[in-house]
């Protein structure tokens, strides 16, 4: 056994396999989730095929300097929202060499939610060269930190098995 329980290696190792057959590269911008994303990928072996590069901007600093999320973002928004994610998933795109790249911000806890924005509450985000943009916004509950960053993880692969599985 991996790192990762075995539905995440199964659905990384089904995203190496199908990405690598249509020649696409992924990178990730993770807040939340701190790499873990990236691991779940790499931990696949044959990875270096298909993951380019992996972002984690933990920081909002980071977040502007690394992917280019705007100031005005966050002051009209949060870090935890839309339009961060996709800000985020789209500065991933344009800094990277990858034709997809996925994005998450959220608060898993235990502290730092709000009536607005619960801890579990997580924004995902991804964007593709071929102009699909895909938005999530979960609501896991607060079901402990790291069930949360997990739960994350798995909607994360799931939006780039559909991406790799849309119509070109």
């Amino acid at each position: 056994m991996g790192l990762f329980a075995a539905d995440i290696e199964h659905q990384a190792t089904a995203i190496i396999m199908a990405y690598r057959e249509r020649g696409w590269m992924i990178a990730t911008a993770e807040s939340c989730t701190g790499g873990l994303i990236a691991g779940s990928l790499t931990e696949i072996a044959g990875s270096s095929a298909v993951v380019d590069r992996g972002f984690v901007t933990y920081t909002n600093q980071a977040k502007m300097d690394l992917i280019g999320v705007s100031a005005t973002t966050f002051e009209a928004f949060g870090a935890v929202s839309k339009e961060t994610a996709l800000q985020m998933a789209q500065g991933a795109l344009m800094r990277s060499d990858a034709h997809v790249a996925v994005a998450v911000t959220g608060i898993a806890g235990p502290g730092g939610g709000s009536d607005e924005k619960p801890v579990g509450l997580v924004h995902l985000a991804l964007k593709t060269r071929t102009g699909i943009t895909d938005h999530r916004e979960m609501c896991y509950g607060d079901i402990g930190r790291d069930q949360v960053r997990l739960a994350t993880v798995r909607t994360a692969l799931d939006m780039l098995i559909a991406a790799v599985q849309a119509p070109a």
